[in-house]
This record gives structure tokens, C-alpha cells and sequence, in this order.
């Protein structure tokens, strides 16, 4: 490839790879992304990609079939290098796949990648400041481990995508809360308007509106702003509570 090619490509990744804050984020579709802008740059055959997620089993994407199927195998194995990477942190260096040491550590992923025509793995975390939330697998069909200046442009990658995933993460809680924050705002003016509604309607106070209101709800095990909401519309009149009278 000539250089003045490559160094387009590589600043068109980065450029891709930096672009999260979008409303349509797809995660697997950035992590297809990640997979297949490392075969484009690097002297590698694949590249898979396994993404942790909280209270949920793993993301998984590759640069083609097989590799996309071998991050799947891996995380329902529980076994391989990406997974190693992930949990340790640490770059897996490179392991030739037709040795002993693999087969043993991986012995269900090692000879499966063997047969779907890789012969070295290669592995580098998606991590920032301590934190690593995935791992960026490297698979070459050639016995060699990769070499130190394309491991090291893998792990720029894989840095890089790690930033632009947490900020979509940090993007998207702050979207929740302030979604919650609207939420919770909008039925506090429903209900206020509907204690003000049933004040005026019955003749009794603020306070004794909401109580009326609150014990309503909660005979008829509803939420309390679906009641106030109904109180407003008048499709629902909560009845003053009977008093007994003596003779």
C-alpha cells in the first residue's frame, strides 16, 4: 500500500472511530467498524472484537465470518484469547495456534481457529485509565506473531474506540437522567394541578386533596400519576371518604 494511501486510511479511521456522539449509535456496527479498519491498516487476515456489557452477556463482531463466529464460540466457551485480554487487561501478545500452549489454555477455540485458516492470535485491550471494557483480537494466517509497530498502531485503534464508546455510554446515562429528571418534573405539575382541581371541586384543602388522591391511587393499585391525570380530564372523581354520623 503507498504510504500517502495508508496515512489517508489511518486518519479516516480515526476519524470514523472518534465519531460516537450520534443519535443512532449501532455498538456492534462501531465494533464491525473497529474489526475491519485493522485488516484494512494492519498485516492481518481478521480481527474480531468482544465488548463487555453491564448485566448483560457480551458484544462480539469481526471482520468476516469466521472471525465473528470465533468471538461468538469464545464468549459461549468462556475460553480464548480475547476473553483473556479482557479479563487480565493485558495484551496477549501473540500465540501460534498449532502449538501446545494454546490448544491447552484454549482447548476448544485454539483448534477451531486452526481450521477456519488462521495460524497466530494476537490480542490488545480496549482500555483507558485503568479501565478496560473489551478486547480487540488480531488473527494472521501466517505462523508470526505481529510486529511490534502494527500492535502498537492496534492498540492506538483500540484506545481510540474505547474513548469514543465510553462517551456514547456517558452520552446516553445523561440522556437517561435528564429523561427521568423531565419525567419526574411533568408529574409533579399533574399532580398539583389535580390536588388544586379536587380542593376546589370538594371544598377541602390542598393537603386533604392530595390525601384523597394518594388513597384513591393506591385502592386501586395504580400509579398515582395516572389517577391525577384522569382527575384533570375528568374521566375519574376519587369520593370523599364516608363519615359515620351518630344519633
Amino acid at each position: 500500500m503507498p504510504e500517502q494511501a495508508r496515512e489517508e486510511r489511518l486518519a479516516a479511521a480515526f476519524v470514523e472511530l472518534a465519531d460516537t456522539l450520534v443519535d443512532d449509535f449501532d455498538t456492534v456496527g462501531f465494533l464491525h467498524l473497529l474489526a475491519t479498519r485493522c485488516v484494512d491498516l494492519l498485516d492481518v487476515a481478521a480481527a474480531g472484537v468482544t465488548l463487555s456489557v453491564p448485566e448483560s452477556a457480551p458484544l462480539t463482531s469481526g471482520s468476516d465470518e469466521h472471525s465473528n463466529r470465533l468471538e461468538q464460540l469464545a464468549v459461549e466457551w468462556d475460553e480464548g484469547p480475547g476473553l483473556d485480554c479482557l479479563r487480565s487487561g493485558r495484551v496477549v501478545d501473540g500465540a501460534l495456534l498449532a502449538n501446545g500452549r494454546p490448544h491447552a489454555r484454549w482447548p476448544r477455540f485454539a483448534p477451531h481457529a486452526l481450521l477456519s485458516g488462521f495460524a497466530s492470535v494476537a490480542a490488545t485491550p480496549l482500555r483507558l485509565r485503568g479501565r478496560t471494557i473489551g478486547a480487540l483480537s488480531l488473527f494472521r494466517q501466517q505462523p508470526e506473531t505481529p510486529p511490534v509497530a502494527q500492535l502498537r498502531l492496534a492498540q492506538a485503534l483500540a484506545r481510540l474506540a474505547t474513548i469514543g464508546i465510553l462517551q456514547q455510554r456517558a452520552a446516553h446515562r445523561q440522556r437517561v437522567i435528564v429523561g427521568q429528571l423531565e419525567t419526574a418534573l411533568r408529574s409533579r405539575v399533574v399532580i398539583e394541578q389535580a390536588k388544586g382541581a379536587l380542593s376546589h371541586r370538594h371544598r377541602i384543602s390542598v393537603d386533604e386533596a392530595f390525601t384523597l388522591l394518594r388513597q384513591y391511587a393506591r385502592s386501586q393499585r395504580r400509579l398515582l400519576t395516572a389517577v391525577a391525570e384522569e382527575v384533570l380530564n375528568g374521566t375519574t372523581d376519587p369520593p370523599l371518604p364516608r363519615t359515620e354520623t351518630t344519633e
